[in-house]
């Protein structure tokens, strides 16, 4: 192939001689022409090279089943290779077509080195966006993405790319050019600050499972509320609820609190926690009306019964006198209520029994006497979830009339004019 180039300036420079050129300026236009031409037919190399592999090699590899392959298309990763082709051959034998500029050899060179080393960058990059992906595939990377690590290692490329070219340039090796960069480590600290800080949150939340892709997360400090999508070397990409996308600094969840729901989902139960409030007026002791009324309730009938020959009991015991109200023990709708609302939800095969299961009183205050459901429902499910909790307190609502209880509530626009009409 060298012969071959030397020919063809031979070829050219005689075309010349007969055109009546001087020798002299015969050879500096016959070796430029095939200069020219030579790059000419590098990138007509390239051309063909990528035709093809675009027409051949890539759909055979789409229609195979390996998907390895498939994602080294999608991150051009076949045609960043091909830019070796036209750079092999301007290396090979360039050299030769410019024997006579020896000056312009070594420019030439340079320039080549450095595109040899931007291709190297553009090929490592692709290949290592397309690692990320195919092990992002896998289900147990959610746990421990390593999109951070790819990308600090791709800034540790690119850095390392641009002191070669630096240095090329400036006819200095590497480990010269870092040491002499080392004068100004405050500057790039302070340039590389948020990857710097990025990478050790991102590690750390890596490491210590603090978070993972698919997390539902809450952090009102940045309006984020909702599922983790990427956790990224300086940044945590969080899609809301109502499918806002908020992006939070990396560093910012470990400096900061936020919270995450995993414990939740993992658990298989989310808590219901809500209370009503019951007018203080309609409390009372239960009268023998009262509770033969409400043993005809199916799941208190027991309670009513148990409840009762344990009063009686210690009523006898104590010598209490029953024509005194608050002589001894009574039962009170409050009470009743109470144990009506634990058997309700316990018969309920949407409800933990195996989580905390409590329906207590509150602290009274002027708005009522608070009683309040705290209960874990079976599903995670966020739908589900609000459906279980709204078909509970709808029930609860309904019922409180069956034991003369009220629900406390200020009254509305309307109830004021029902009382200014009657008086």
């Amino acid at each position: 192939m060298i012969s071959f180039i030397e020919l063809s300036i031979e070829f050219f420079k005689k075309i010349l001689l007969k055109a009546g050129l001087p020798e002299n300026l015969t050879d500096n236009i016959s070796q430029f022409t095939v200069f020219i031409l030579l790059i000419l037919f590098s990138y007509l190399a390239y051309v063909i090279t990528w035709r093809i592999v675009r027409k051949i090699l890539i759909p055979i590899l789409k229609r195979s089943k390996n998907q390895f392959d498939d994602l080294l298309v999608k991150h051009n990763f076949f045609k960043k290779v091909s830019y070796l082709v036209p750079a092999f051959i301007l290396y090979y034998f360039a050299e030769s077509a410019l024997n006579i500029f020896p000056s312009f050899i070594g420019v030439f060179n340079a320039i080549l080195e450095i595109f040899f080393v931007i291709i190297a960058i553009l090929i490592v990059d692709s290949l290592l966006s397309t690692l990320n992906d195919f092990y992002e595939r896998y289900d147990f990377a959610k746990d421990n993405p390593i999109k951070g690590l790819v990308q600090i290692i791709k800034i540790i490329i690119y850095v390392i790319g641009l002191l070669i070219i630096i240095g090329n340039m400036l006819d200095q090796n590497l480990s010269s050019l870092v040491i002499s960069l080392g004068t100004i480590s405050a500057v790039l600290m302070l340039i590389f600050k948020d990857p710097i800080l990025g990478f050790v949150g991102g590690m750390q939340l890596i490491f210590n499972k603090m978070l993972s892709i698919g997390d539902w997360i809450s952090m009102p400090k940045f309006g984020a509320d909702g599922t983790v999508l990427e956790i990224n070397l300086t940044t945590v990409k969080v899609q809301n609820w109502d499918k806002t996308i908020v992006t939070i600094p990396t560093y910012s969840l470990i400096s900061d609190s936020f919270q995450n729901w995993r414990g939740m989902e993992e658990s298989g139960g989310r808590r219901i926690k809500r209370s009503i409030n019951i007018d203080m007026d309609s409390v009372m002791f239960c009268t023998s009306e009262m509770l033969e009324k409400f043993k005809k309730i199916d799941i208190l009938k027991a309670y009513i019964e148990k409840t009762e020959l344990l009063i009686e009991r210690h009523n006898k015991q104590t010598g209490a006198d029953p024509q005194i109200k608050v002589n001894g023990l009574r039962q009170t709708n409050i009470g009743v209520f109470r144990a009506y609302l634990k058997e309700y939800l316990h018969s309920r095969p949407d409800i933990h029994d195996d989580m905390t299961f409590l329906v207590r009183q509150l602290q009274p205050s002027e708005k009522g006497i608070p009683i309040e459901i705290y209960v874990f429902t079976t599903t995670t499910e966020w739908a589900n979830f609000e459906n279980i909790q709204a078909d509970i307190f709808d029930h609860v609502l309904a019922v409180i009339p069956e034991f003369d209880l009220r629900v406390f509530q200020f009254p509305s626009s309307g109830a004021l004019e029902k009382v200014g009409k009657f008086n």
